[in-house]
């Protein structure tokens, strides 16, 4: 069923479509620190809040060699309408068979009410540029959005 990774491992490696159906590997997207964000939904409006949230942060995280990748289990068509409609700068990836929600221990069955459906939890992980989970949120309440102060405390605790 997946494993709960924490602070201090190595974060699971994955290759996922962005919303432009390219494979995007974490080692590509590991420039210096990346925040990773997945989401339960595009276009739910908790979601959007929080993409757009860390969008209007992402001149700050520049600043703090930081990069910021966005995963929901939406297909790429919709993650693309969902990066368009919002002006999304960054990628947002796709792991349409829930591959990489099981491995981060996040995957939120029965999404909304819906046997069988899956979703990701929404959460937050900050890696190094080695990979390593150096921070980790997690929710079980879709509803709840992450706190950005404590993110951007986070990224200029590693510098």
């Amino acid at each position: 069923m997946g494993t709960n990774v924490e602070v201090g491992e190595k974060a699971p490696s994955f290759t996922l479509f962005d919303e432009d159906r390219n494979q995007r590997s974490l080692g590509e997207l590991l420039e210096g620190n990346l925040v990773v964000a997945f989401y339960p939904g595009a276009f739910t409006s908790v979601c959007t809040q929080e993409m757009c949230s860390l969008r209007d942060s992402l001149a700050k995280f520049n600043e703090l060699d930081t990069k910021v990748v966005g995963i929901s289990v939406n297909d790429p068509f919709t993650n693309k309408a969902f990066a368009e409609q919002n002006q999304l700068n960054f990628p947002l990836l796709s792991d349409y068979d829930r591959k990489t929600v099981r491995e981060y221990g996040i995957a939120l069955d029965d999404f909304a009410g819906m046997t069988g459906y899956t979703a990701a939890k929404r959460s937050v992980f900050i890696l190094d540029k080695e990979g390593t989970i150096r921070y980790k949120w997690v929710s079980e309440d879709p509803a709840v959005e992450p706190d950005y102060g404590e993110i951007e405390i986070k990224l200029s605790e590693m510098g």
